[in-house]
């Protein structure tokens, strides 16, 4: 690729999720107002803005998983789009170095970069953890964990060993935090389904949830969290605080108390870290996230910037602290980069970043959620109304908002679907393949 700068300013903005995709939108719209002729590219592995939040909804057989993918060249008009992953970045010469489909290693010219290539699942050094655990931070995460659990219902159904039948209705989420928590929800409703479905009494299966502090959403006010609690386990899930995984198999777990747990399903939900990009890089980082100012900006880096899970931007809210890597944070950081990577090209003025919390909901499957909108407490059908409300107000794009909406409104009407695609088999859905989106070593050209 020509690695001649062009005569108009180019802006470079890596990776596609709620940080890079709303900076790209806003960054456009505001140079098109002021008649600039700086050009916007945006690289990233995927076509599409991931919403992640209704990945558990999808795990769970309640939404299509085309709903949640937001097609980018629907929403980023005038944006030059490549598919491509990032793995490094030449400061000095001002390039940055991307494979594209077929693994063939290209440069691309910047005057203003943004790096927000998001975040991949923390992972710690257990034994069979990358081999046998999946995690729930892209599509074909969640789609191998609904395919696979309805397999093993279906082959629990002609099992001759009971106890191996009954480790195969056996699922372990570890990790409570939002997703985890949304995640078992989902479960529990698909799991009944799949019990009627091929005639097995609910009562057999067994949903494990595991984690590390003393109770389920830490984040959240221990009012809601205990409601949350309480619901899951009216609805049969076990739940053990205080312990994690110390080894997974094939068809087993072992807790860190030495628990052993027959089981064929453990989903690794236990947070998150910067993508592997930041890493190489060679810049200061805090807790893994790349440093930079109140105005999103990389210190002594003119012209580059960064945002959303990758970087450890400041919470005024909460001196000392950094803003966690979700969704909200990532959508309004976008909107900050876009607005200063504009000043930095003399159309308008910067500004910092200040966040204020609207609260959190938290979608615990048919009939329930919890809420905390402008910190009003909800449970119940209102925190269920709130809940979907905003989801359908935050997805942006009107088709996929309706067909979001579609989803809901059928499930109302009709029972959740028990269907295994096999469309996501067990190697696409590993960690490093479907997070990182880094082609095999030995497939990589020469």
């Amino acid at each position: 690729m020509d690695q001649q700068v062009d005569r108009a300013p180019s802006v470079v903005i890596v990776g596609s999720g709620f940080a890079g995709f709303t900076c790209a939108r806003r960054l456009i719209s505001l140079l098109r107002r002021r008649g600039s002729p700086a050009t916007v590219t945006l690289i990233s592995p995927l076509d599409y803005l991931l919403y992640t939040p209704l990945l558990p909804d999808v795990a769970g057989g309640a939404i299509d998983p085309r709903f949640i993918a937001i097609p980018l060249s629907d929403s980023l008009t005038g944006v030059r789009l490549i598919r491509g992953y990032v793995d490094a970045v030449d400061f000095r010469a001002r390039t940055v170095s991307f494979r594209d489909q077929e693994n063939t290693t290209q440069q691309l010219a910047w005057d203003r970069l943004v790096l927000t290539p998001g975040s991949v699942t923390r992972r710690f050094d257990i034994p069979g953890l990358d081999e046998y655990a999946r995690g729930l931070k892209s599509i074909a995460e969640a789609l191998y964990l609904r395919d696979h659990i309805l397999e093993q219902f279906e082959l629990a159904t002609i099992d001759r060993c009971p106890r191996r039948a009954r480790a195969r209705k056996t699922v372990v989420v570890v990790g409570a935090s939002y997703s985890g928590t949304e995640l078992i929800a989902q479960l529990c409703a698909m799991t009944a389904a799949a019990a009627r479905r091929f005639g097995s009494h609910f009562a057999d299966t067994r949903l494990i949830l595991l984690e590390l502090s003393d109770r389920v959403m830490p984040e959240i006010g221990a009012k809601l969290a205990t409601k949350a609690e309480h619901l899951l386990r009216r609805r049969g899930v076990e739940i053990r605080t205080g312990l994690t995984l110390n080894e997974v198999g094939a068809d087993y777990a072992i807790l860190t108390d030495g628990t052993r747990i027959d089981t064929h399903t453990v989903a690794w939900l236990t947070g998150v870290v910067a993508s592997p990009l930041i890493a190489r890089l060679g810049l200061p980082t805090e807790r893994g996230r790349l440093t930079v100012g109140a105005d999103l900006g990389v210190p002594d880096m003119p012209g580059v910037f960064a945002g959303g899970d990758a970087a450890a931007v400041a919470d005024v809210t909460k001196p000392g602290r950094i803003t966690p890597p979700t969704a909200q944070h990532a959508t309004r950081q976008g909107r900050t980069l876009a607005t200063n990577v504009a000043a930095s090209l003399g159309h308008g003025k910067p500004r910092s970043y200040r966040h204020r919390d609207l609260g959190t909901v938290v979608d615990l499957g048919p009939g329930f959620a919890v809420a905390n909108p402008l910190n009003v407490h909800l449970s119940g059908l209102a925190a269920k109304a709130v809940t979907r409300g905003y989801h359908l107000y935050a997805i942006p794009s009107p088709a996929n908002r309706w067909a979001v909406l579609t989803a809901y409104l059928t499930a109302v009407v009709f029972p959740r679907p028990v269907v295994s695609l096999g469309v996501a088999p067990s190697s696409i859905a590993r960690f490093s393949a479907s997070e990182e989106f880094a082609p095999p070593a030995d497939n990589a050209a020469e």
